[in-house]
């Protein structure tokens, strides 16, 4: 059977066509989708998760050879965590917040993977582990889906940004794409095919459109915005080579994880200490605080955690004229708190989409600790974001010559309404916008072109 994956910085979706209408599979009750986290006991369940899928002996050697640490920790994780089985200790989606919510300090918890996969500079250890780690949240959603569907999956298409990462674009879409497809393979995806995710969420508006139309797809994601202007309609909907229809495209990885982060150091940061002088006179080092929010960023994780940082903030905490508050940011930094922080700013984010005002509740870092901010000073804080998204909307109707007659805004990131007034102020008040399934529109348009190119195997 074959199926479209949108397998997102932030959610992680499937779909399938039945009577020619996409329909996303419900994984979680009637819930379509799951968040893009995992948390393991041991890191090295993950590795035992994937070995098990493997078929083929010689494969499922080769990759004992090469993860053989690993398999080891996983082995004697088991006996440590009292489990039978490696699954007893892995939990993915809103199982995996919980159960980072309660223990940070005792298990392996990420988030929003696919934010990783273009880094510069991944030696091939690292490489091995995200394809790990990619397929067992793929396998988390792909089991979910055959017991739902009561049919083996052999055939997807997955959703990609048109750009991974802003910095050696080529370079990083190709080791993105390539650990995708390693992971696909290894849970048993036979036929495995990509598609621009801003081109997957119009083939969902498409379906509706009853004339030929230039439309504008805003996708703002996650982890990336993608913008694309593709003719649509009747007269384009039934091609298999769309590469003619496809006038111009631009992507960079900003999204919705960039706002929550950037939300969370300047409005949260600052009752940790981030502002405070030191008695020195001199202010205090903010790349700390920075690296602290940064959690889609590995090497910024890394110097958080580092042993030099730890020096460093038993420094501050002597020279800071407001030591309570560095005291909130160790405590922070020793239970491994600052997930749960972005996590507070993404809901945060979503509130002051329709509230004036917000305030943060981080009681899990000191009881009563309520830091506020309002939607004014959101929207400052955020407007750089906001201009580069302009560049690329304006970057795509330059390569398109023209004006959109539609744009169709989408991605989780989009409901805000600082994306739609951004739209207004670029193309005119005139401009019809259309707000498609913010979060299931890409994975019904991967079902479709799914559908499209498998439909006859």
């Amino acid at each position: 059977m074959q199926v479209g994956f949108d397998y997102g910085t932030s959610n992680c979706a499937m779909s399938f066509v039945e009577g020619g209408t996409a329909k996303l599979v419900p994984l979680y009750g009637d819930d379509a989708f799951v968040p893009s986290t995992l948390y393991a006991l041991e890191r090295g369940f993950i590795a035992e998760l994937i070995a098990q899928q493997l078929q083929d002996p010689q494969a499922r050697q080769a990759y004992a050879q090469t993860r053989s640490g690993a398999l080891a920790q996983a082995r004697a994780g088991k006996l440590e965590h009292d489990v039978a089985q490696v699954t007893e200790g892995l939990f993915y989606g809103a199982d995996a917040i919980a159960h980072y919510v309660a223990a940070p300090e005792e298990g392996y918890f990420i988030k929003s993977p696919k934010s990783f996969l273009g880094a510069s500079g991944l030696r091939p250890q690292m490489v091995g582990f995200f394809e790990d780690l990619v397929a067992a949240m793929m396998l988390n959603v792909k089991q979910r889906a055959e017991t739902y569907l009561q049919r083996d999956i052999t055939q997807v298409v997955i959703g990609r940004p048109v750009n991974f990462q802003g910095i050696n674009a080529q370079e990083s879409n190709s080791q993105a794409q390539a650990i995708l497809s390693a992971a696909a393979q290894r849970i048993g995806f036979r036929d495995i095919e990509f598609l621009f995710e801003p081109l997957a969420a119009g083939f969902d508006f498409e379906m509706r459109l009853h004339e030929n139309k230039k439309v504008l797809v805003v996708d703002v994601g996650g982890g990336t915005t993608d913008c694309s202007m593709v003719l649509m309609g009747p007269a384009h909907r039934n091609n298999l080579q769309r590469a003619q229809d496809f006038l111009g495209h631009t992507g960079e990885r900003i999204g919705g994880n960039d706002f929550d982060i950037l939300l969370a150091q300047k409005a949260l940061m600052p009752s940790f200490g981030m502002l405070s002088p030191l008695k020195t006179g001199l202010p205090m080092p903010l790349m700390p605080f920075v690296n602290s929010m940064a959690i889609n960023d590995i090497g910024a994780q890394s110097d958080f955690y580092d042993a030099n940082t730890t020096f460093l903030l038993e420094k501050l905490q002597r020279e800071t004229t407001e030591p309570e508050l560095l005291k909130r940011f160790v405590a922070m930094r020793e239970h491994k708190h600052n997930f749960a922080v972005v996590r507070e700013a993404e809901l945060g984010k979503i509130a002051l989409s329709s509230a004036a005002i917000h305030g943060f509740p981080l009681g899990f870092i000191e009881p009563g600790l309520v830091p506020e901010t309002s939607a004014q000073s959101y929207a400052e804080i955020v407007s750089l974001l906001l201009q580069k998204i302009a560049h690329l909307i304006n970057d795509a109707t330059t390569q398109a010559g023209s004006l959109p007659d539609i744009v169709y805004i989408t991605g989780g990131s989009a409901k805000s309404p600082l994306i739609r007034q951004l739209v207004r102020e670029l193309l005119g008040e005139d401009i019809e916008i259309v707000d498609g399934d913010h979060f299931g529109s890409v994975a019904a348009g991967l079902g479709v072109w799914s559908n499209r190119i498998f439909g006859a195997n």
